[in-house]
């Protein structure tokens, strides 16, 4: 009897979940593979996850596609390493540092807890090994050093981070240290973290170069000699998860486990912030369902064609007219299926005086869908044209009465 009741229950179960797959749910386990099928997207209502606070994001656009708490004020634990990040790039970037560049170990970074690869006091290391030892194994020590090698202290270091902070309108962070050890007001939120991880990714695209690598070894070579130690990405999203592209993973024991995890799929590319998640697993798992429930409602518009007018007028200038182009290319995020032919561009062009100069606003091209105004993008002039004066004034009314007579 037992037998017979046992195999009723698992037949209820089977057609249970034939009818409704949400009946079920996927259970992460780190040594098993992670396929898309297994993450169960939830209707119209948003996706159903247990982390209390988190955010979905489109990078291109910005556009929020799901949040839940995520202005929440928490601590962001080694998630704080994006912000870190972008300022090691910027500092590429500029040309302030270079790739190559030796960068020495004090004691002071050396002395870092947490997660670590064992720097040395003294032990030199590439900046492009350092960056490697930030976006695969979370290293704090690295970190230190960079801050110091880039600014001298992590004090003046961390002031540059919570400047940039306020520039990219990240208004829940405040940031104490480089690295993000446990501290008194070092905070954030998912929304912030969403915000520096678009500016990480757009900005420094680059970067994917070192959040995609899954184990490397380093050299660690010291007075005593040298010795290999290997790298091991704790993002298990990038070895579990086909779409995945980064981006940095944290914990503490007051942060809880922290997830921004960056997915690339069909064009679209997507942020999915996770903070305060109860266990690791737990944080894996709502980040794929939030990554599969972003890809499943989201189309992009693109218009990366060059404008339809091609020039502007210009007054008192040595040309009449000034050849134009877009300041950008311009993305739209929907939520829905749409099609091309409800997208109605209306340019508007300005007259300009000279002088023009390559740059100047020449106008706007909105864009519509469906008559309802979804974005604009600045035409501007794409060369300079230098005002007209006496020599120039008087050529151009002789060729003028030369083409009468003719």
């Amino acid at each position: 009897m037992r037998i017979i009741a046992g195999l009723m229950v698992m037949v209820m179960i089977i057609v249970a979940i034939s009818i409704n797959p949400a009946f079920y749910s996927y259970v992460w386990a780190e040594d098993e593979e992670l396929k898309e099928s297994d993450i169960v997207t939830a209707g119209t209502a948003g996706p159903d996850i247990d982390t209390p606070s988190a955010i979905l994001m489109e990078s291109k656009t910005g556009q929020i596609i799901y949040e839940k708490d995520a202005s929440k004020q928490l601590a962001p634990a080694s998630i704080t390493k994006i912000m870190t990040l972008i300022l090691i790039f910027d500092a590429l970037e500029s040309g302030q540092i270079k790739m190559e560049d030796p960068v020495t170990v004090s004691e002071h970074a050396a002395s870092m807890g947490g997660s670590q690869v064992f720097l040395e006091e003294g032990e030199i290391q590439s900046v492009r090994t350092m960056i490697k030892c930030i976006a695969v194994a979370s290293a704090n020590d690295a970190c230190v050093a960079m801050s110091e090698y880039i600014c001298g202290s992590e004090d003046v270091f961390v002031d540059k981070m919570n400047e940039k902070a306020g520039q990219l309108g990240m208004e829940q962070t405040h940031f104490v240290n480089c690295c993000g050890l446990d501290a008194d007001g070092h905070t954030s939120s998912a929304r912030d973290v969403a915000l520096m991880s678009r500016e990480l990714i757009n900005s420094h695209p680059e970067v994917k170069e070192f959040s995609n690598i899954w184990m490397e070894d380093i050299t660690h070579v010291t007075g005593k000699g040298e010795k290999d130690f290997t790298l091991s990405n704790t993002n298990k999203l990038i070895k579990q998860y086909t779409y995945a592209t980064g981006l940095k993973t944290g914990s503490t024991s007051k942060a809880g486990c922290c997830l921004s995890g960056t997915a690339m799929k069909d064009g679209i590319e997507l942020i999915a912030v996770v903070m305060a998640a109860p266990t690791s697993k737990i944080r894996f798992k709502d980040a794929v369902t939030l990554l599969n429930y972003g890809f499943s409602v989201c189309s992009i518009y693109q218009d990366t064609e060059e404008p339809d007018i091609k020039h502007a007028r210009v007054e008192a200038g040595v040309k009449d007219e000034v050849s134009i182009k877009k300041s950008e290319d311009f993305s739209y995020m929907f939520l829905e299926n749409f099609s091309d032919s409800d997208i109605r561009k209306e340019y508007t062009v300005d007259t300009m005086m000279a002088p023009v100069h390559e740059g100047d606003k020449a106008g706007t091209i909105n864009y519509y869908y469906k008559d309802r105004l979804i974005g604009s993008v600045d035409l501007m002039a794409a060369e300079t044209v230098e005002v007209m004066d006496y020599s120039d004034s008087l050529r151009k009314v002789l060729g003028v009465i030369t083409f009468k007579k003719c």
